[in-house]
């Protein structure tokens, strides 16, 4: 029987990923700091990252074949720029050294779109193609990860592969985050105030960003895969798609925020993932977004 180790389990992307894997025969285990994850099945095990004596030692005892490496610090607004991701480097790589020491064969690591080149952003952006240069710590420090890791694997023959996503969101999302700060307030018939938001962004549900993992982990591909849907869409867009579907369009004061020096463009190529991998996203944006909307409007009927 697979055994997988999951990390970041309770988190955003951490809770579908482990409803997909329970779907298929094999055994699920969690690691985190906090509670369990409200899922029936997995076995849970509490523990801080930094305790790398403790954390070797339950690698061992567990012995996975896989690995899905989630867990990073993502505080909205201040995980770009925190020495946070210095310290996440380190855990990273000796949670990998442990996976591997304990004979791990396959593990996926989470890395980002920031790892890419923004400035240089015309088109899709390609994993083995399109220049790296992130402008931000965080970018850096998934970057740095990604070339350590990809290093160790090979000396001690662990498939690696590197999920990087893009932009995505879904139910759990922080409230703080565009789709849900957009949807809040107009469920509650409170106007919102926006940017323009002509900058373009390629969006994917967090189901999706999940089923793509775990198709990852399924599959033999190495390296870098973009996590994305392949379509870039103007962030006004979203906006007018969500409040269309509150039906509260007239809420929306577009451009009463200023605009931010962003990129024009971020979208991803989705070759890798579509014809190597062999995964398709499930959502489209539209079905997506009302699936997010149900589930806040949900959380309002119950508070």
């Amino acid at each position: 029987m697979t055994r997988t180790l999951v990390t970041g389990a309770s988190g955003f992307v951490g809770v579908p990923l482990l409803a997909r894997l329970l779907a298929t025969e094999g055994e699920v285990h969690a690691l985190g700091r906090g509670a369990a994850p409200p899922i029936d099945g997995v076995r849970w095990h509490r523990l801080d990252m930094d305790d790398e004596r403790a954390l070797a030692a339950l690698v061992r005892e567990i012995a996975p074949q896989r690995l899905a490496h989630l867990a990073w610090y993502v505080e909205h607004g201040r995980f770009w720029s925190s020495p946070e991701n210095v310290s996440w480097v380190q855990r990273s790589l000796g949670l990998l050294r442990a996976f591997g020491e304990s004979g791990g064969r396959r593990a996926v690591l989470l890395g980002t779109c920031a790892e890419y080149d923004w400035s240089a952003a015309r088109g899709p952006l390609e994993e083995l193609g399109s220049s790296l240069a992130p402008s931000t710590l965080y970018g850096a420090a998934k970057d740095a990860l990604r070339r350590l890791a990809d290093a160790y694997c090979r000396e001690v023959g662990t498939e690696l592969a590197w999920a990087r996503p893009f932009f995505f969101y879904g139910p759990r999302e922080n409230p703080a985050r565009l789709v849900p700060a957009v949807i809040s307030p107009l469920l509650a018939g409170e106007p919102v105030d926006t940017t323009e938001g002509s900058q373009r962004r390629d969006f994917m549900h967090v189901e999706d960003v999940a089923g793509a993992i775990a198709a990852l982990l399924d599959s033999s591909v190495v390296g870098p895969v973009n996590v994305a849907s392949g379509e870039a869409v103007a962030v006004s867009e979203i906006v007018a798609r969500i409040a269309a579907a509150i039906g509260r369009p007239e809420l929306v004061r577009a451009g009463n925020l200023p605009s931010r020096d962003e990129p024009a463009l971020l979208v991803a190529d989705v070759r890798r993932l579509r014809d190597e991998v062999g995964y398709r996203p499930r959502w489209d944006l539209q079905s997506g977004l009302e699936d997010t909307i149900r589930w806040w409007a949900e959380r309002v009927a119950l508070a």
